[in-house]
């Protein structure tokens, strides 16, 4: 009975490595037009800025000082994208901890072979729910460069 135990195992591993994949097609397919944006278009606008710094009647300091203040939007847009990425990597990682922490204290009760059907229905759960937030993430982050420009 251990190795079937042992087999179910890792037939739910799988499938909770497959779960994963999906948030991270997921986000990637809501993320691309936000990371998109910020590599093109504000990258763009960014070297279109910093070619006109470059005069001979300025002096180097103020060449610097006009380059960094065009780089700003481009760094503070990929800095917000981090930012919101973190937080919904670090909303998942809690969910998917509460998720073996249950598992755990089932496979200590002795319930093992309803703690795996368990621990699958709710890593399913936690990852469609992560997979739902993101339209809501990537709207926020819209809206935070709309409002920059």
């Amino acid at each position: 009975m251990d190795h079937i135990a042992a087999a179910e195992e890792q037939i739910i591993t799988e499938k909770i490595k497959q779960k994963l994949n999906d948030v991270n097609l997921a986000a990637q397919a809501h993320l691309a037009p936000i990371q998109d944006h910020v590599n093109f278009t504000l990258q763009q606008a960014y070297f279109k800025c910093a070619h006109e710094c470059f005069d001979r009647r300025r002096k180097q300091e103020e060449i610097s000082n006009c380059v960094e203040y065009c780089s700003v939007p481009v760094v503070s847009a990929q800095q917000r994208v981090e930012n919101e990425m973190a937080r919904f990597q670090e909303r998942l990682n809690r969910a998917l901890m509460v998720c073996q922490d249950k598992f755990e204290t089932a496979k200590s009760q002795q319930v093992k072979s309803n703690a795996l059907k368990d621990l699958e229905s709710c890593v399913e759960q936690t990852t469609q729910e992560s997979i739902k937030t993101l339209p809501f993430l990537a709207d926020k982050l819209r809206a935070s460069f709309s409002g920059n420009k």
